[in-house]
């Protein structure tokens, strides 16, 4: 029976994901490694990252996180002036292997679920008014504009607004929308409309918002749903929830859940802060 091995917010710590999949005995022909996203940026070690994890094969995917999807439209050319020329970006598109890279990362999905074990795994969360079946949906819609509309995409990808999803928007508004929800969200009301200026303490909610999971579309009753993205929330496993971003790259620890069909167990391994310096 094949383990089905959910990891954390990685950023760009290859040291310390070597160490985890050691730990972890993790054999490519019997698990399945599912990253919750954000794989890049800030560790120091994101071009190596890339390269362990795509050398895994089959055995290895990932959910599209903020960091992510930043680095693609970085490589696009579209990355907003704000921010600053990115070291670990540029390496990485230096590379002798970067067209590789980037286009098995762009082929990455913005959802997964298996429906028969019951698991799904996001980057950052679900609109509270899409159960799994709608929340595939909207995933759908983002992947064809990755693969069939990049450019146009990633010049329309940044903003906070709108912010709540509505089917009738118009097409770019829609995606920065959904884009938003999938990799960016923390708080928002049970409408889904959105908070993104808050970022850190879950204990302190905006006035009017709630931790996305407390809104919670009553279809994901019987399912576990894995994220990552929010640090400050840190390690968190329940029932029908897991947040697996333990801040590594921040000094934290990263983090495996691995489920087996018979038992669920949490295995991690310490980082250091900035872990490639």
């Amino acid at each position: 029976m094949k383990r089905q091995i959910f990891i954390g917010d990685v950023q760009g710590c290859r040291t310390a994901l070597a160490r985890l999949l050691d730990k972890l005995a993790f054999d490519p022909a019997a698990d399945r490694l599912r990253f919750a996203g954000d794989l890049v940026n800030r560790g120091g070690q994101s071009l190596d990252t890339l390269r362990l994890i795509r050398s895994c094969g089959d055995a290895a995917m990932t959910v599209l996180g903020n960091h992510d999807l930043h680095l693609l439209a970085y490589a696009h050319g579209h990355a907003p002036p704000r921010l600053r020329r990115n070291s670990e970006f540029e390496e990485i598109l230096a590379a002798p292997d970067a067209d590789e890279l980037l286009a098995w990362l762009k082929a990455q999905p913005m959802f997964w679920k298996s429906r028969r074990r019951r698991l799904a795994l996001v980057h950052a969360g679900t609109d509270p008014r899409w159960g799994p079946k709608a929340t595939a949906l909207r995933a759908a819609e983002l992947e064809h504009a990755l693969r069939f509309d990049a450019d146009q995409y990633f010049s329309h990808m940044y903003g906070d607004r709108p912010r709540r999803w509505r089917p009738s928007q118009p097409h770019y508004k829609r995606l920065r929308a959904m884009t938003n929800v999938f990799t960016r969200m923390r708080f928002c009301n049970a409408s889904g409309r959105l908070e993104l200026n808050a970022k850190s303490n879950p204990r302190m909610v905006p006035k009017g918002f709630r931790p996305w999971f407390e809104h919670i579309h009553p279809d994901w009753k019987d399912w576990l749903l894995v994220f990552g993205h929010w640090g400050m929330l840190g390690l968190m496993v329940t029932d029908r929830l897991a947040c697996l971003d333990s801040g590594c790259v921040w000094g934290g620890r990263l983090t495996a859940l691995v489920d087996d069909e018979q038992a669920r167990t949490v295995v991690s391994v310490k980082c250091e802060r900035r872990c490639g310096k």
